[in-house]
Parts: C-alpha cells; structure tokens; sequence
C-alpha cells in the first residue's frame, strides 16, 4: 500500500504546514508532496519527492515532458500529468502577468518571451507588438521552423500589427542550440523588417535572440540597423 501524507506525523505534513504558515514557508520538496499526495509501497510520498527533485532540478522541471516524468520511479501518468498541469498553468499566470508589462530594455522583452522560447527543439519566431508608450499588447508565436527569410512571411508580423493598433514590435526568436550569436541570416532579416517597418510607420525597436538562460539583443550590438 503507498504511503499517504496523512500517514505522516501531523507536523510534518505539508498541508497541515501549509495551512498554519503559508505556501512561502514550504520547501520545494513539500510543496511537489502536496501534488503527488501519495507515495509507492516502498517509500512515502516525500521520498518520491527528493527522489524527483534529484533526478530533475527545479530549475529544469519546467521544461520537462511527460515522457520523461512518468518513467521517474513513484511518478506514473497521473502523478506526472498532476505535476505537468500545475508548471503548466503556472507559466500562464506568468505570462498574463507579463503581458501587462512595459518594456524599457531588451532584458524586459527577454523576461516576456523567456518563458515560452527557452530550451525548446524548435526554432520559433515571436512577435511582441507594443503600443505608443512601450506598454505591451500581445505577444504572439508566428512561426516554427527554420528561422530565416524565407520561412517567415513579413504579412503576417505586420498585420498583426494592424490589428492590435501597435504601433511598435520586438522581434524574439530562440536558437535551439543555446548559443545567441546571430548569423548573417538573423542580421539580414531584421535589416529587412526594420525597413518594411518604416514603410508602414511600425517601428522595429529591437530582435532578441534567446538561447539557453541567456539573450542577445542585435539592438545593442548593431544599433544602425534600427536608425530611422
């Protein structure tokens, strides 16, 4: 039979900690027990939860897949589908949070497009489209893929535009790779957009390229590509 938090001594259950002092007070290990609320024949659920936190670090757990999860052992499909729900409407809260921002600098854009840009396979293209005072509208993936000027269709960035009312965008896209040095194609496609951005009175502000925990902004580096 697996072990159930309520088997636990009452001081040392999470919810009942929770309770008395508060979701900041947990440890990380107590607030996944609470998620997976029982354990195996062989180990209390707390235990599953170290044995989880030592084979994924809370740092990678939100960039972690169900395949992965379920073969930790303790975990299963449910357990895993538990954990991967509540990371999942975590990143949304985050994101609705980041969406009210207004962006000063390339480090703003990259904590708005981090979230969903990091560590992926893919390539993927974001548009974040801004209004007159740099207050954020949407934000939105255009393309997946390989990220060059053939694959992305300057229409669809730009009538998005249109219909948001934005008057300003920042171009986001990721390196699978994890370095963020951009390559004559990156550099050449934001020259290309900035241009048709001019011609239709949306001004390109800045292209971050975001690899692995870390951005490059092609603003900062080649700030004549943007000169109006």
């Amino acid at each position: 039979m697996s072990y159930m938090i309520k088997e636990l001594p009452e001081t040392s259950r999470p919810r009942e900690r929770f309770k008395k002092y508060g979701a900041e007070a947990l440890s990380d290990e107590e607030l996944i027990s609470i998620l997976l609320r029982t354990g195996t024949k062989s180990k209390s659920v707390k235990e599953v939860s170290l044995n989880l936190l030592k084979e994924i670090s809370l740092k990678d757990l939100k960039d972690t897949n169900y395949n992965t999860l379920k073969c930790i052992k303790g975990i299963g499909e449910v357990k895993a589908i538990t954990l991967l729900a509540s990371i999942e409407l975590g990143k949304r809260i985050l994101s609705e949070k980041n969406d009210k921002s207004k962006i000063r600098n390339a480090n703003d854009a990259y904590n708005i497009a981090s979230y969903e840009m990091s560590n992926k396979l893919q390539e993927q293209f974001m548009t974040i489209y801004l209004d007159t005072l740099n207050n954020v509208i949407m934000k939105k993936i255009l393309f997946i893929g390989t990220v060059n000027k053939s694959s992305i269709t300057p229409r669809d960035i730009f009538r998005e535009a249109v219909k948001c009312n934005a008057t300003k965008i920042i171009l986001v896209h990721n390196h699978p790779a994890g370095s963020v040095n951009p390559s004559t194609s990156d550099i050449y496609l934001t020259q290309e957009l900035v241009k048709l951005g001019e011609m239709l009175e949306i001004k390109v502000l800045d292209h971050i390229i975001i690899g692995n925990n870390n951005y490059y902004s092609i603003k900062e580096r080649y700030g004549d590509l943007f000169a109006s």
